[in-house]
């Protein structure tokens, strides 16, 4: 698939899928999460491009990074209080 992703653009599953190139398991694992954000509309799951882009931005690899960095501080305050 050589279509871009447009941000304003309502996609399903499988196309997301073919997008980020992961499993069936992998995109309702991401969905079970909450990594994507989706709206069930008759059984089905519908993706704006908004999120898509979101999940493939460099900015979401920061964001994980910061998110994992202030748990492990706070992993370490408390075991120090022990």
């Amino acid at each position: 698939m050589t279509e871009e992703i447009k941000p304003n653009i309502v996609y399903t599953t499988e196309e997301t899928r073919d997008f980020l190139k992961v499993s069936e398991s992998t995109i309702k694992r991401l969905l079970k999460r909450g990594a994507i954000k989706a709206y069930k509309v008759g059984g089905q799951y519908r993706i704006l491009g908004v999120e898509i882009l979101r999940v493939v931005s460099p900015h979401a690899e920061n964001d994980v990074y910061y998110t994992y960095k202030k748990f492990k501080d706070k992993a370490k305050k408390i075991i120090e209080k022990w």
